[in-house]
């Protein structure tokens, strides 16, 4: 299992030598992402990483929603398409059979639900799309620890440390490291935990630039949405998920000086996210 020492330091120089497909064309070759989740009380958490899936550089956008929030969310997100579940359930089967990402989970507050979705989800995916797995999903993904095996999408988690006790049905400890990999292996998925990133094959990095202003509400969303946009590029998981984490990160540290160590915003994380990109 590794450990700490075992981990490679995500640094602007590691990114620089492992490039993100270069965007090239238009927003058809930079991928359609869908994010699927936001109860109806929580709205916010699908707009947040939808538009951060487009800062990180994906070319279109759809969102799937609960219904009495879909009119407000597409006025409020105008580049997206939004669909109402569950009355729009055959049109949504359809929209996660052609996109190329799917996030499931951010926003919503019921395992239940949040079954349904990522099972629809990973019945319509094709074979080449890449998957996002976050927040209520990855409750309902631990009732099934084997729903992932041999499948050939390109899959990563973005637990927190509660939702990697679900997943483990146990404590993860301190050594998070040794955490990401556990949950890696027995789910057969990249994961980033707390920026600690893990491949089922035993390959794990570790961010450093994060610091405690990124554990404000919403946050998680970001990311989610962030390794979404990467993955609607072309790139990876594991690269995804490094690339995520690290833009994540430093998008915090830019908003310090302005805002201090905690008084930053995910909305305003957001928009951080396509500049510390570019400047790797």
């Amino acid at each position: 299992m590794p450990s700490p020492s075992d981990e490679q330091v995500i640094t602007p120089h590691v990114l620089r030598a492992w490039p993100l497909p270069d965007p090239q064309g238009d927003k058809e070759s930079r991928g359609t992402v869908l994010v699927a989740g936001g109860a109806q009380t929580t709205p916010g958490a699908v707009l947040l990483a939808g538009v951060a899936a487009l800062r990180a550089g994906a070319g279109r956008l759809q969102l799937a929603v609960a219904q009495a929030t879909a009119a407000a969310l597409s006025i409020a997100v105008p580049e997206a398409k939004v669909i109402g579940l569950p009355e729009h359930e055959d049109q949504f089967h359809d929209m996660a059979a052609a996109a190329d990402v799917i996030a499931v989970g951010p926003g919503l507050d019921n395992v239940g639900d949040a079954d349904r979705l990522m099972r629809q989800v990973l019945g319509a995916a094709g074979e080449e799309a890449g998957i996002v797995l976050d927040a209520y999903a990855l409750g309902a993904l631990s009732k099934d620890a084997k729903l992932l095996h041999d499948r050939p999408q390109r899959v990563v988690l973005t637990p927190n440390t509660i939702e990697a006790r679900v997943l483990l049905g146990d404590d993860p400890g301190e050594d998070l490291a040794a955490a990401a990999y556990a949950v890696a292996e027995r789910y057969r998925a990249v994961v980033s935990l707390y920026g600690h990133i893990a491949t089922p094959d035993g390959r794990c990095w570790r961010e450093e630039s994060g610091d405690t202003g990124l554990g404000t509400s919403g946050s998680g969303d970001v990311q989610a949405g962030i390794v979404a946009g990467l993955l609607g590029r072309g790139a990876d998981a594991a690269q995804a998920a490094c690339w995520g984490a690290f833009a994540h990160a430093v998008s915090g540290r830019r908003l310090a000086p302005r805002f201090g160590r905690t008084g930053f915003l995910a909305r305003e994380l957001v928009d951080e996210v396509a500049y510390t990109i570019a400047t790797v």
